[in-house]
C-alpha cells in the first residue's frame, strides 16, 4: 500500500485516504488558450518508467492538495512537497540521486 506524508498536517496517510489528482510540474492550460496547448495538455505525457512526480489531495484529512516524488516501479516515495511549489525541493532531489544515479530535474510542459 502507497503511504505519503501529508506536508501540511503531518499525517503519514495510506492511499485509502488520498485522491489521485496526476502528474505535477505541468504547465496546465484552460479557457484562452489554443487548441494545440489545450490537446498537448490533456493528452501528452511522459509517462516514465521509475522517478515520477504526481499531484495528491488529503481527501480524508486537511483537504489540501501536495506533490509526491516516487518511484513507479520501486514503489520508493522520496518525499512531498506542498502543491505550491514550482520545482521539487533540493532534499528531495537529493534523495532521488542517490537512489537513482543519473537522475536529473527536468520540468515538464
Amino acid at each position: 500500500m502507497l503511504m505519503l506524508e501529508c506536508p501540511y498536517c503531518g499525517v503519514l496517510a495510506d492511499e485509502t485516504e488520498l485522491a489521485p489528482g496526476g502528474e505535477a510540474h505541468l504547465t496546465r492550460h484552460g479557457p484562452g488558450s489554443s487548441d494545440d496547448d489545450f490537446q498537448d495538455y490533456l493528452f501528452t505525457r511522459e509517462n516514465p518508467r521509475g522517478v515520477h512526480f504526481e499531484r495528491w489531495r488529503h481527501a480524508h484529512g486537511c483537504g489540501k492538495w501536495f506533490h509526491a516524488a516516487r518511484n513507479t516501479v520501486t514503489l520508493e516515495v522520496y518525499g512531498t512537497y506542498p502543491a505550491q511549489t514550482t520545482e521539487p525541493p533540493k532534499e528531495v532531489c537529493a534523495k532521488i540521486t542517490g537512489a537513482a544515479p543519473g537522475w536529473t530535474w527536468r520540468r515538464f510542459g
